[in-house]
Order: C-alpha cells, then sequence, then structure tokens
C-alpha cells in the first residue's frame, strides 16, 4: 500500500457543508446505550451524555455521532424505534441547545428514527446496514436532504461469530461489491453524489484477522467514486492482536476495550494513509493529534 492522496470533495448535508480536503475529520461516538461493547452504559444517562458530547467537542470533534442502539457481536435483541428515539433525541435536542452549530449525526438503521432525528436537528444519517435493513431508509434519507454514511455490513449481528471465515483474497471485493450495490441504491431514491460517504465497516461481519487487508487495500474502495469514513477505534481485532502478539497466555486472547487506545492510533493512521477522509474515534484528542501527523505526512507526497 502506498500513501494515498484523497480526493477534494464537498460533504453536502442537510443545511451545510463540509469540506474534505487536506484536514481529515473526527467523528466522535456517543453510544447512548446501557450495553454497547466498549463504553455500554456510561452514557445512557442523558446529562452524562451531553456533558461527553461537549467534551468531545472541545478536544477537537468536528462531528458527533450519536447511537441508540449497541449492534456489538452477538446482540440479539433489537429495540425498537420508538425506544431507541427515546434515547437519542433528547441527548441531540440537548447537544444543539448548548452548541447550536454543533454537525450531529444519528447512527441508525431504522428509518423512522432516521426521520425524527433530522427532524430534530441531525445532519447525517449513518445507517450501519448500508440502506440494506430498512427498505424505507433510502427514500427517507433523500427526502430530508440529509447527508449520509453506508458502511458495509456482512450479515447481521447475531451472525457474526459464526459466519464462514473469508480468505484475505475475498475480504475487498466483498466490500467493494456491497458498498457499490448502496451507493447505487442511494442514487436510484435520488441522494445525490455530494451527500454520500462510504464506510468499509471495520468488524462488522469480517473476523478479526479478515480487517487486515481490508486496511491494507482500503484505497482500492475509492473507485467508487465516494470519499470513505474508517471506524476502527477499539474493535475487537486490534485487542486479539494486541493479547496475541504481547500477552499470548492471556485466555481468551483478547486486550480489553479501554486497553486498545494505542492500537487504535495504528489503525486510525493507516486508515487516513489509506485514503479516509473521516475517523470515527471513541477517544477524540488522541485521535485529533494524531490524524494532523497522518495530514503532514499526505501533504508531503
Amino acid at each position: 500500500m502506498a500513501f494515498v492522496r484523497r480526493p477534494r470533495f464537498n460533504w453536502q448535508l442537510r443545511t451545510r457543508s463540509l469540506a474534505l480536503r487536506e484536514r481529515t475529520l473526527i467523528m466522535g461516538v456517543l453510544n447512548v446505550t446501557p450495553d454497547s461493547f466498549s463504553d455500554g452504559g456510561a452514557f445512557f444517562e442523558p446529562n452524562a451524555a451531553l456533558e461527553h458530547a461537549l467534551a468531545m467537542l472541545d478536544h477537537g470533534a468536528d462531528l458527533i455521532d450519536i447511537g441508540g442502539e449497541s449492534t456489538r457481536p452477538g446482540s440479539t435483541q433489537p429495540i425498537s424505534s420508538g425506544e431507541e428515539q427515546t434515547r437519542v433525541l433528547p441527548v441531540l435536542e440537548a447537544i444543539l441547545r448548548e452548541r447550536p452549530q454543533s454537525v450531529l449525526s444519528i447512527d441508525t438503521y431504522k428509518a423512522e428514527t432516521a426521520r425524527a432525528a433530522v427532524t430534530a436537528g441531525a445532519e447525517i444519517v449513518n445507517d450501519i446496514s448500508g440502506f440494506q435493513w430498512d427498505a424505507e431508509m433510502a427514500r427517507t434519507c433523500a427526502a430530508s436532504g440529509c447527508g449520509v454514511v453506508l458502511m458495509h455490513t456482512r450479515g447481521r449481528p447475531p451472525e457474526w461469530r459464526t459466519q464462514p471465515h473469508l480468505s484475505q483474497e475475498e475480504v475487498v471485493p466483498l466490500v467493494q461489491s456491497g458498498l457499490a450495490r448502496s451507493l447505487d441504491q442511494a442514487l436510484a431514491a435520488g441522494i445525490d453524489r455530494s451527500r454520500i460517504v462510504l464506510d468499509p465497516g471495520y468488524g462488522f461481519g469480517k473476523a478479526y484477522d479478515n480487517n487486515y487487508p481490508l486496511l491494507a487495500h482500503q484505497e482500492e474502495l475509492l473507485i467508487l467514486g465516494q470519499p470513505i469514513l474508517a471506524g476502527a477505534s477499539r474493535k475487537s481485532f486490534l485487542g486479539r492482536t494486541l493479547a496475541r502478539t504481547i500477552s499470548p497466555a492471556t485466555n481468551p486472547p483478547d486486550f480489553p476495550p479501554h486497553a486498545r487506545g494505542n492500537a487504535t492510533l495504528a489503525a486510525v493512521t493507516a486508515a487516513i494513509l489509506a485514503g479516509a477522509s473521516i475517523v470515527r474515534v471513541h477517544d477524540v484528542r488522541p485521535a485529533v493529534e494524531a490524524a494532523r501527523i497522518a495530514d503532514a505526512i499526505l501533504a508531503a507526497l
């Protein structure tokens, strides 16, 4: 993999645009859930969520991505759109009261929640299914005029631990074809290319070691003509690698999510050098610092 010059792109959102150029944008993760894999319960209470969102903005986040449902591997109980909205809408509205110019994204695959969040002020819909799990989502996003993130997911969370392992050669073509399908659906629904960002979906239906060829060849996804958002923060494939190479006696072989910070920075830097214009992270300040160094390297090409 050679370092990659990222395409210049004006990402059109609901009420504004974001310039995707020399500076990597940082999307802070805000999980308003009791059971997310990394920080479930930490920000479930609305005041705690608001405080964390404001801290991430102060630390340099360009966007905040608010999610109300965990899609951790093995999760088997989807929540209703009503419950999801009960979790996320008060937090979204509170952030905008405190920081009216904040750029907020709603992390949902449900059209009803997307519609409600955009009405409440969200600029972006981040659909982990890439418009595959709700037939109304593409039309809903087209009607709202929001920005969209289309992520590649292989299967559903209950299936991820038992899916057949992919060979290294299969991973990138699979992700590329899946993202192309989602992109075609978005365009057919009337969503302009200027509103669309693509996400390879690290960890989402890709077994641990399958994520490394995807990261190593991420730049091949740029052939689809859209900017890339990369979300490898605290993912299990990082913890497995650390356990295997640093603490091989660990049983089961893993580093807990809170111990994956340095590994996350390595993955974030690699993703930027491989063409990502946006990175989605839990720990904003160190990611900002890593991104500025990666940006300086790319500026020297």
